[in-house]
């Protein structure tokens, strides 16, 4: 288990750590009106992070048998140009993303907050809310399937796998867990930060989404074209 394995799924991690379900909504629910019901929103913490941990282990263990089933197929050339055009058509789709529109889960999840918040709602609002909005993101968050592709390939045992997907999804939630502590400990003092919080994420939301999506793009185009000698290709022409 090298230092750079772990940098990187701390950092990645952290990048998850951004998303609509563990921070959008968690700001959300600390901006509620009334008395902060802290046993509530650690329950959706952490069924957001249970979540993530049943999802890669099952990411984890079907990937090795795929990885084991194709053994070297990912390396022909007709795989290699079609992960070009993956790449090259997520770089484009960045430049139309308008982060104005919203979609049908986004509405969904945004009602479910409103009941999870009222003052007769109970845990399992906030249960379905966290299941929910992961199910809602779990296909974009492009650095958690970054992380279970490093994983994949880390040569670890399973446990060891296990152990630090448990740990990648607990930093994923800490910064929403961190908020949740101050706004019970200093609520006037946090109250003010958690309103900017919620209006920053609010503006950047969308063009956050297509700087994720022209990143992930260029990164799988850069490798496919390595890989396929096009770079030396252009040297010699």
């Amino acid at each position: 288990m090298s230092a750079g394995l772990l940098l990187s799924l701390a950092g990645l991690a952290l990048v998850d750590s951004t998303s609509i379900g563990t921070l959008f909504i968690p700001v959300w629910l600390l901006l509620a009106p009334g008395p902060v019901r802290a046993r509530r929103i650690l329950a959706y913490l952490g069924t957001i992070a249970g979540f993530y941990v049943v999802v890669g282990v099952l990411l984890y263990v079907g990937g090795t048998r795929l990885a084991g089933a194709l053994d070297g197929a990912l390396d022909h050339r007709p795989v290699l140009w079609a992960q070009l055009a993956v790449g090259v058509g997520l770089f484009l789709l960045s430049f139309r993303y308008d982060g104005r529109r919203r979609g049908g889960g986004r509405g969904a999840v945004s009602r479910w907050r409103d009941r999870a918040t009222s003052g007769d709602s109970s845990v399992r609002w906030l249960v379905g809310l966290a299941l929910l909005a992961a199910l809602a993101e779990v296909a974009t968050m492009l650095p958690y399937l970054g992380a279970m592709g490093l994983l994949a390939t880390s040569g670890l045992g399973t446990p060891a796998v296990v152990a630090l997907l448990a740990a990648y999804c607990v930093v994923m939630v800490l910064p929403a867990a961190a908020l949740l502590a101050a706004r019970v400990a200093w609520p006037r003092v946090v109250e003010p930060v958690l309103v900017r919080l919620n209006g920053w994420i609010t503006r950047t939301s969308g063009s956050a989404m297509g700087w994720i999506l022209g990143i992930a793009g260029f990164l799988l185009a850069r490798d496919a074209a390595v890989r396929l000698e096009l770079f030396e290709a252009l040297r010699n022409w």
